[in-house]
């Protein structure tokens, strides 16, 4: 998911995200070594997923503490 469709998300809708993406990982991690994952650098973009997920409830959370919504650049 890019970064735009996730910051459209509720905060909720995030933090569910992110288990998801925690479980992927895992399981992700599991196949590799045992060597039964097709592609290895699917583990590299689940991790990028999962840092862009949980930057966006950082600001999230960060925004709404200070009263300020997400900034834009």
């Amino acid at each position: 998911m890019k970064s735009v469709e996730l910051r459209e998300l509720t905060l909720e809708e995030l933090r569910t995200r992110e288990e998801e993406l925690v479980e992927e990982l895992a399981r992700m991690r599991i196949q590799l070594s045992i060597k039964r994952l097709d592609n290895p650098l699917q583990v590299r973009n689940v991790r990028r997923d999962l840092a862009r997920v949980k930057t966006i409830i950082r600001e999230k959370v960060a925004g709404a503490a200070t009263g300020e919504g997400p900034r834009l650049g």
